[in-house]
């Protein structure tokens, strides 16, 4: 019978060879998850068998990993900003880089007076979510085109108990009528599509073949959403309201024009781990 250790030595030369990076990490974060453990648990039980069950099961999110399905489709969880979120293939996996959105935010405001947050384009809820338990005096709206995505975000939002300043709603930015039914908001955020079409079939496998292309790429030049964000931002904000962005590589520069040319001031940068300009934001007159 398999050991644990085994089992992970076995199942890291595997995914070495299909070409997955971090292959021991990802091996001992499955198995973990297996044995409902911390991954440095496993080290204190290299000896331990694995009954058939788990065996059966280690193999089979091995090969998903093997044919490059995101880890954390595989887990259905991930972590953002301190808290647990669940993720599925309706919508984007959250990453690192999106945390320095949420500490910009909330370097920018004061937390002592109520706002009102309009989160475009929420995907699994975890930005409004995390601002919600971070601005506590604040209410939140994540809106997304996706029913898929607002069904996951509403699960996210009872898991992390914040049903009371926090609601989600199906929505599309790019409707022509879209000011017509929201107003008055102190901030805005997004952290849209923003992958040019001619970009997107140069991404790594697991996001061509899982995550959902709508939330990742928006089938244009990559500044699609930045434009028509910034239009309606600047008449649903209200006066001295704030739009924070988070933008790719190389793309801060032109969201700025865009951001001026409807109106906003004191536009700023925020960099991210890697030095990138990753967060845009500005107030409108």
């Amino acid at each position: 019978m398999l050991t644990v250790l085994e089992s992970i030595t076995l199942s890291t030369d595997f995914l070495e060879k299909k070409g997955i990076e971090s292959p021991r990490m990802n091996a001992e974060l499955l198995l973990a998850e297996i044995l409902n453990c911390k991954r440095l648990d496993l080290y204190l039980a290299f000896d331990r068998p694995l009954v058939d069950k788990e065996i059966v099961k280690y193999r089979e999110f091995i090969s998903r990993r093997g044919k490059f399905e995101p880890l954390q489709y595989i887990l259905g969880k991930v972590e953002f900003y301190g808290l647990e979120f669940k993720v599925n293939r309706s919508v984007l996996i959250p990453r690192q880089e999106t945390e320095i959105l949420i500490d910009t935010i909330k370097e920018g405001v004061n937390n002592s007076h109520p706002l009102k947050i309009l989160d475009i384009g929420c995907g699994s809820g975890n930005i409004s979510i995390t601002l919600a338990k971070n601005l506590t005096n604040s209410t939140v709206l994540g809106i997304d085109i996706s029913k898929e995505a607002i069904e996951t975000a509403l699960i996210n939002m009872k898991n992390n108990d914040c049903e009371k300043n926090v609601e989600f709603n199906i929505a599309d930015i790019m409707d022509v009528n879209f000011a017509n039914s929201y107003s008055g908001f102190d901030i805005i955020v997004s952290n849209p599509p923003y992958v040019s079409e001619s970009e997107y079939q140069n991404l790594q496998k697991e996001i061509i073949n899982y995550e959902p292309p709508t939330a990742v790429t928006d089938g244009n030049d990559g500044y699609k959403f930045y434009r028509r964000i910034s239009e309606v931002s600047a008449e649903i904000l209200n006066p001295n309201g704030k739009l924070y962005f988070e933008a790719g590589a190389g793309q801060a520069e032109k969201i700025k024009t865009i951001m001026t040319d409807n109106g906003f001031t004191n536009i700023r940068f925020a960099k991210d781990y890697l030095g990138i300009d990753r967060v845009i934001h500005g107030e409108k007159l």
